[in-house]
């Protein structure tokens, strides 16, 4: 007999009822359980049956698992009469978690099929597909444990739920039209179908409806309607910042957007991350993502959305593209129940609710690709909590707290690290509660007790502070670690690499070692330590806070001239001259080595965007204009003071802004490479990792790349992790496991 233990992705995705019935096919009699952290089976018979039930299990696995590691030992036979599920036992050990997935195909056909008793069910699901983390309580995955305890299946649901013949035995979340969850019109006698009729109706008429999915609220409008769009713009209070669309299908997407083979595999994919693509000149209203060349793509991933696209009913002319963007009040973590949404949803017309609770927020994830290569924007809905293993540290239970942008936290266990979802801005009081309770809930759920916290050096960050006061209360090691070495650290865990390298961390703002604003920085360094070998020229941001989105301010203090500031029209008289007051007195200014800030005063200079009214817009527009250049220039070493005096010229001589904005991501790569070829020529390092927000920049990225590999080094590369803070928990993590 066999004891076969099965670590991974096995739960939550039909795995024991695939045991079952590989066993019964292969004459394998014995037991299959959940124990918490791993499948366990006894599985007896001939020599020739195990081997080939060894060998199924591993190659014919549901295609929503990921098996990671199979331990198998010989026993004494024991009496068994056949093949069983038993009750899930649980025992401690490495947990893995399934996150969320969309309907699959065979359960979409069901959905639109009049003969199927689930026709038009808005929360069908099997095995293969359906809501996994976001109803979770606790582990073993079992639905008592989950939001779906609270609604018993009718005879019908239970009878498939054990049959093993069944395509839903043993899914947890198991429901039809007569048991289950059930969708409603919050405020009005709705429900049901004619809930869904009734937002179809607005959504067609131009009106604003909140629909709460898996994971949150999105809000959603005709994105072809420009003033449905700009309606729900002014309402969000969201000026400009880009807005995701859902589309009905792929051919829709094809006729906005180019897709590549690979952008399309992703947005394809089991997990339906958003996926930044190219625009064409389209149908697609302007507002919808002013200014960039770029579109946040996603497809129906729940019954609800293919509901709302096509259901059967009188409107024969309905949008195939929504903008679905995530129900937040601006800087507050998305919105899970009906309080929040009564609350912060009012310019709503309808809010489409259910009763199925959400347990732990999940925000959709966002993706762009780089060279054919994913690059991830957002890790949350579908890729959290999916561990990242790193083998060169300490065996000891880890809370890193994170960045105070763009928050997730990473729990680290037996060289496992998990990485939440998406939390947000901890800036506010509201996101810090709900980033206390998601680490109290998956701490629970992951079995996890933290030995050491790690954090952030920023003093007034308020996830240092909550580190410290946790720290306290668990009476457990606090470390703070460097906000750029952090994110150098992530970019070594997620490609699992523990040599010595040459760290770039190009970002917004950071806390430096001597208490200025760092943000260009080199490194020598490895998961033990780093050395700042390299940044490039500082200069002073005036203003405080003021200076991160007004980008005219940075570009003053570079061009340091009133008159030539006039010319550009980079602010009004008074601006200009309190700014330059600032400037010459040494008040209220900080000298910072930021690339995030001087990708800001570039912007400006070329009048692209002097005041950012969201975080990387500079950026983002920058990009978009330099992408327009076909233009090829030498590859002139320069740093970037100099680089910043050659863009000023070319704009007061009046050349072309795309060319211009090209140049200076051309510079700035070129920058970049050589500082490193010439940092590996000193120390012997071959491997260089990138990382932090400015390489989300696709262009300049790629050009990056291509000059390090023209010098013929490794290049460490952000994929499935994201270059920006919302990856720092995990190289806080690896710190703190070193």
């Amino acid at each position: 007999m066999l004891n076969i233990k099965i670590f991974g992705i096995v739960q939550g995705v039909g795995f024991r009822p695939f045991v079952k019935n590989l066993a019964d096919m292969n004459k394998i009699v014995g037991t299959v359980a959940n124990r918490g952290s791993y499948v366990e089976i006894f599985a007896q018979g001939s020599e020739g049956d195990l081997k080939n039930f060894l060998s199924a299990l591993q190659s014919k696995n549901p295609p929503r698992s990921a098996i990671l590691k199979v331990d198998v030992n010989n026993l004494p036979d024991k009496i068994f009469d056949d093949f069983q599920i038993i009750d899930s036992v649980h025992e401690a050990g490495d947990i893995f978690v399934s996150p969320d997935i969309s309907i699959c195909d065979k359960c979409a056909d069901e959905l639109f099929n009049p003969a199927d008793r689930r026709y038009l069910h808005p929360f069908i699901n099997c095995t293969a597909c359906g809501p996994r983390l976001t109803i979770l309580k606790n582990m073993p995955y079992d639905r008592e444990r989950t939001s779906m305890g609270e609604f018993p299946m009718c005879d019908a649901c239970a009878e498939e739920y054990f049959n093993p013949n069944s395509r839903r035995f043993d899914a947890q979340p198991v429901c039809c039209n007569d048991c289950g969850p059930e969708i409603y019109i919050i405020g009005k006698n709705l429900r049901g179908h004619d809930a869904i009729k009734f937002v179809r109706k607005i959504l067609a008429a131009g009106g604003i409806v909140a629909i709460k999915g898996i994971g949150g609220f999105h809000l959603a409008c005709d994105a072809k309607n420009f003033s449905a769009v700009q309606r729900l713009r002014n309402s969000k209070i969201r000026p400009t910042k880009p807005f995701a669309v859902m589309f009905k299908n792929i051919s829709a997407v094809k006729r906005e957007c180019f897709l590549s083979d690979a952008e399309e595999i992703f947005l394809d994919s089991p997990q339906k991350p958003i996926v930044l693509l190219q625009k064409k000149v389209g149908s697609i209203a302007e507002n919808v993502a002013p200014n960039i060349n770029k579109l946040g793509v996603m497809l129906p991933y729940t019954p609800l959305h293919l509901l709302i696209f096509d259901f059967p009913d009188e409107i024969k002319d309905f949008p195939d593209a929504l903008v679905m963007t995530s129900g937040n009040p601006s800087g507050v973590p998305i919105t899970i129940d009906d309080n929040g949404a009564i609350k912060n949803f009012d310019y709503c017309d309808a809010i489409l609710s259910h009763n199925r609770k959400i347990l732990l927020r999940a925000d959709d994830s966002v993706m762009d690709f780089i060279d054919n290569r994913p690059s991830m924007i957002r890790r949350s809905r579908g890729y959290a909590p999916l561990p990242i293993f790193y083998d060169y540290g300490k065996k000891i239970q880890v809370l890193a707290i994170g960045g105070e942008l763009k928050n997730t936290f990473c729990l680290a266990k037996n060289n496992l690290l998990y990485s939440s979802p998406y939390i947000g801005d901890v800036d506010d009081l509201r996101t810090i509660e709900v980033l206390k309770s998601s680490i109290q809930r998956m701490s629970n759920l992951l079995e996890i007790k933290p030995e050491i916290i790690a954090c952030d050096m920023h003093p007034r960050y308020q996830t240092t502070i909550l580190a410290e006061k946790i720290s306290k209360e668990l009476d457990v090691p606090l470390i703070k670690i460097q906000h750029h070495y952090a994110h150098v650290l992530s970019c070594l865990a997620e490609n699992n690499f523990g040599g010595e390298v040459i760290g770039v961390a190009f970002d917004g703002t950071g806390y430096g070692l001597d208490g200025t604003i760092w943000g260009g920085e080199f490194f020598v360094c490895d998961s033990k330590h780093f050395e700042r070998v390299a940044s490039i020229n500082p200069f002073v941001q005036a203003g405080g806070d003021k200076s991160a989105k007004e980008g005219w301010r940075i570009a003053l203090s570079f061009i340091k001239n009133l008159d030539i500031a006039r010319e550009l029209n980079l602010a009004d008289e008074k601006n200009l001259r309190g700014v330059k007051f600032l400037l010459d007195k040494n008040i209220n200014c900080v000298r910072s080595t930021s690339v995030g800030r001087l990708f800001d005063a570039i912007a400006a200079v070329l009048g692209v965007c002097k005041v950012s009214t969201y975080e990387g817009e500079a950026a983002m527009r920058l990009q978009a204009l330099a992408e327009r250049s076909n233009k090829k220039f030498r590859t002139d070493f320069m740093n970037t003071d100099e680089i910043f005096s050659e863009i000023l010229n070319g704009r007061l001589n009046g050349e072309n802004i795309c060319d211009l904005a090209r140049l200076f991501h051309e510079r700035l790569a070129e920058m970049t490479a050589q500082i490193c070829e010439e940092l590996s020529f000193k120390t012997k390092i071959k491997t260089v990792a990138l990382s932090g927000g400015v390489f989300q920049n696709s262009l300049l990225s790629l050009l990056t790349f291509s000059k390090l590999q023209r010098c013929g080094l490794k290049v460490l590369r952000h994929e499935l992790i994201p270059p920006n803070d919302g990856g720092i928990c995990l190289g806080q993590a690896i710190y703190a496991l070193n």
